[in-house]
């Protein structure tokens, strides 16, 4: 029983320091950026989502459409910070920002591609090491999309005179 109870404590110490090892590892390194224009396409890793990957059902997610009136990017900003982003890079319609879990630090990157001619805003959320996220990314892209909707009703509201919702 004692050996079984060390055993079982050195592999949660190897587990943890494992865990804390990657969680480093992802702070290093960066956003792949855009590749020909577009958001780069996910790895075969189930830990990536993005808008771009129409043929690909298990990282697909929808765009956000974009209303005629809305332009610019400072939404798009201000939602990702609401939601804890840290905005690494920006230049003309793309946006690079990340996430960190709260536990062992691991950095998601988190990025955007507005395209204001097609009014869509293409999304790829994708972890920076590991495997799974446990579907982490793609509630974080379903999450922004859902609460860039809630703001563009909001000032679409707004702009035709009605009362904004809380």
């Amino acid at each position: 029983m004692k050996m079984a109870l060390i055993a079982l404590f050195a592999l949660a110490v190897v587990l943890g320091a494992g865990l804390f090892i990657l969680g480093a590892i992802s702070r290093s390194g960066k956003a792949p950026g855009l590749l020909e224009g577009r958001l780069a396409p996910c790895p075969k890793a189930p830990n990536c989502v993005c808008s771009e990957e129409k043929g690909d059902a298990g990282h697909y997610i929808e765009p956000v459409a974009i209303p005629p009136h809305v332009e610019g990017m400072g939404m798009i900003r201000e939602t990702i910070l609401e939601m804890g982003g840290r905005i690494r890079d920006e230049e003309g319609g793309h946006l690079a920002a990340t996430f960190s879990s709260r536990f062992f630090g691991f950095v998601d990157d988190f990025e955007i591609r507005a395209d204001f001619l097609e009014k869509k805003v293409h999304i790829r959320s994708a972890s920076r090491v590991g495997h799974s996220d446990f579907g982490a990314n793609r509630r974080r892209a379903e999450r922004f999309s859902v609460l860039c909707m809630e703001k563009m009703s909001r000032k679409d509201a707004e702009k035709d005179g009605e009362a904004p919702k809380p």
